[in-house]
């Protein structure tokens, strides 16, 4: 692979040559959670806590992901020369430049107006995947068009008319070009947010008292919001007509966007799509079987960030046992409070091949507006470039290979191989 060798250290922020802009941000916003703060303090209330908050009371399930995250140690490896690290990756056939992409969100044109783009182009300029979701606040075809060499599409399914538009969505990633096709399998339902409740969040936004007072708390915000609308979610555009409203568009997503995808009708989007496909959402390894069973690429072991069952364990607990279930027979990637180059180091030194964040890269464009999507990336670019080095890993392949800790992992009863593969992993086109 070409293009990410380089020495270590903070190459690309401008250090040592005048402080640019880019290392003026590095400076004020190191970290993942400085972002955070800074976002809470730039966008109303309502925005902030649809993002932060998870499934019921919003914060136990989240929290868990972080302190199983933290409890991941490594054990570093000295006296081996890492003047040099590579942190490129290949993941379905294509080359990366990074273990560490962004990961699909939904409607997050609430926290900031065209998020969904500005995260495509950053992706687009590092080189690394960007996956959009069936409710992005951009349409498919536009987002394909900023980032093409990276662009990957998450579906949740439309159960209603044997599933006629989700197969219509599929048909549209694939002329825009998606590399790979995600099929999100844990929403069966839709779940209770308390703090959404609490705060009357509704697309179009309710003009309450509160809300009034949380926008005007906000200025930047609101002038955004002005320049570009409310989020609007524009996959669904087509089957409603251009001239659909807001308040049309968010109707229709509610009473049609599930995930509605048993394995009967995974198998048939597998005969239908011609590149990598990727399960997201297993947690038991006999689903991970049943996936691989089907004939799928990739496995995104993600408990959707909190967002839908309190009482899930922490994605990085049961990724070692996703990876000993799939035995190589598909590449195993981790989503779930990626929030650091450590973060990243600690999942492929647990098996994974690469990683994907949501909120990390979302909280850098609430807080950074047009240039939150760059300085994510070039952050992680730095950190993973520096812990690499610290553990004794030149590459993606030799950091895989690191001595962990994982104090906290979850062990199954094994499971049953299942039928062979339905036919042979592609490589995205």
């Amino acid at each position: 692979m070409s293009g990410s060798t380089g020495r270590t250290g903070t190459g690309g922020w401008g250090i040592g040559q005048g402080e640019g802009a880019a290392a003026r941000l590095r400076r004020r916003f190191p970290t993942c959670r400085s972002l955070q703060r800074r976002t809470r303090w730039r966008v109303p209330r309502f925005a902030y806590d649809f993002v932060a908050g998870g499934v019921g009371d919003g914060a136990p399930n989240v929290a868990h992901n972080r302190a199983a995250m933290d409890a991941v140690r490594i054990v570093p490896r000295y006296g081996i020369d890492v003047s040099r690290v590579d942190i490129s990756v290949r993941l379905f056939g294509r080359d990366y430049a990074m273990p560490v992409g962004v990961a699909p969100m939904g409607n997050t044109g609430l926290l900031w107006p065209r998020a969904d783009a500005i995260l495509a182009a950053a992706a687009q300029k590092a080189r690394i995947p960007y996956c959009s979701s069936t409710v992005a606040n951009v349409a498919i075809e536009e987002l394909a068009r900023i980032a093409p060499d990276v662009f990957w599409f998450q579906l949740y399914g439309l159960p209603g008319d044997d599933h006629r538009l989700s197969f219509d969505l599929i048909a549209r990633a694939e002329r825009a070009g998606a590399h790979a096709l995600l099929l999100t399998v844990d929403v069966p339902v839709r779940q209770k947010r308390v703090q959404d409740v609490a705060n009357g969040l509704s697309v179009p936004f309710r003009w309450r008292p509160r809300t009034v007072l949380d926008i005007a708390a906000s200025p930047r915000w609101a002038i955004e919001v002005l320049r570009h609308g409310q989020p609007r979610f524009a996959n669904f555009r087509k089957y409603l007509g251009e001239s659909a409203s807001t308040a049309e568009l968010a109707a229709f997503v509610y009473n049609n966007v599930t995930s509605g995808l048993t394995w009967e009708v995974m198998a048939r989007i597998r005969d239908a799509w011609p590149r990598a496909l990727i399960l997201k959402g297993p947690l038991h390894p006999e689903d991970a079987e049943r996936a691989i069973a089907i004939g799928f690429d990739g496995l995104l072991v993600t408990n959707h960030g909190g967002r839908q069952l309190d009482a899930a364990p922490a994605s990085i607990d049961v990724l070692p046992a996703i990876v000993a279930q799939a035995r190589g027979r598909a590449t195993v990637l981790l989503d779930g409070s990626v929030q650091s180059g450590l973060d990243v180091a600690r999942a492929l030194a647990l098996g994974a091949a690469g990683t994907l964040a949501g909120r990390a890269f979302l909280w850098s464009v609430g807080a950074l507006g047009e240039a939150g999507g760059d300085h994510a990336a070039a952050s992680f670019r730095e950190e993973i470039s520096g812990v690499f080095a610290q553990i004794g890993a030149r590459s993606v392949e030799e950091a895989g290979r690191a001595t962990v800790l994982h104090p906290n992992a979850v062990r199954f009863a094994a499971a049953a191989p299942a039928a062979a593969p339905r036919r042979e992993p592609v490589e995205a086109g």
